[in-house]
């Protein structure tokens, strides 16, 4: 009955990404009666399709977090894309959870859009803080297709998060998401007493350069076969330092992958089936 921001919060997108989703349906009974302004709005499952199947994408083989704003006469992935897109536009902040799946660790981590306005990238700038994981990353406005690139487009302050992957429920992922999205709605004064107060956060990166936020993309394979890595999640590496291995086990060869970059290694590939192209990893630029 008073009034306030609306907040609306995605999980659900990938259908390997269960922590999300468990994450949405606790807030859905522990918000019920602790909103004193304002509204939310929590989608548990947007990508029902895929959620159905347990795979990052539903059978129509098309990534649900690159396809908006969709199509109202498309095929499935399309279909949810645009009824989602038109979802967030009745918002005023985004908040859209996911882990790495079956194919990634991922330092926990909270990004948005560096946005040209610069009263919206201050919001954003202030919820991912407050949402508190230990990295926060801006990256490239420029890039489209996703729940962010449409809140972009409407001036909705938006982020999103990221968090380890794997094949059994991480509850401490679960975790972090209820707390994270609680402080954030404590912040905005939506609801009363629920921040948590110990501060987790120790890299804030800001990435200016094209595409930086497309993380399927980063550290191509450079053939098909099984990937070994040498290094962990979280660490630091240098410029031409062994990320790992790719084995052909067909012809006994070993593939050496070099880091082309310096930086934080936030993402690390778990599964170690891997084809040519498909991404290894990812390293952040020191701040």
């Amino acid at each position: 009955g008073v009034s306030g921001p609306h907040m609306i919060i995605i999980t659900g997108v990938h259908g390997d990404e269960s922590e999300p989703v468990l994450a949405s349906l606790s807030l859905i009974k522990k918000l019920e009666y602790k909103i004193i302004k304002g509204k939310v709005s929590i989608v548990p499952v947007a990508n029902v399709s895929a959620v159905e199947l347990g795979k990052h994408s539903c059978k129509d083989e098309e990534d649900l977090a690159r396809t908006f704003p969709g199509k109202a006469m498309g095929f499935v992935t399309q279909k949810a894309a645009f009824e989602i897109s038109n979802f967030i536009k009745e918002g005023d902040y985004l908040i859209d959870l996911h882990t790495g799946g079956t194919l990634f660790d991922i330092l926990p981590l909270t990004g948005y859009l560096l946005h040209r306005e610069k009263e919206i990238l201050f919001k954003q700038q202030e919820i991912a803080k407050a949402f508190n994981l230990p990295l926060i990353w801006g990256t490239d406005a420029n890039c489209n297709g996703r729940t962010l690139s449409i809140a972009r487009d409407y001036n909705i302050p938006a982020i999103y998060a990221e968090c380890r992957g794997g094949l059994f429920i991480n509850k401490k992922t679960i975790r972090l998401y209820e707390q994270g999205c609680q402080n954030v709605l404590e912040s905005l004064g939506m609801i009363h007493g629920e921040i948590n107060q110990k501060k987790s956060l120790f890299t804030w990166l800001e990435d200016y350069r094209p595409g930086q936020g497309h993380l399927q993309s980063k550290l191509p394979s450079p053939e098909n076969g099984i990937f070994v890595p040498s290094v962990s999640v979280g660490k630091e590496v240098k410029k031409g330092s062994l990320l790992g291995y790719v084995v052909n086990p067909f012809l006994n060869t070993k593939a050496k992958i070099i880091c082309k970059e310096e930086g934080i290694l936030f993402m690390l590939r778990i599964s170690s089936s891997v084809k040519t192209g498909e991404s290894l990893g990812g390293i952040g630029p020191l701040p």
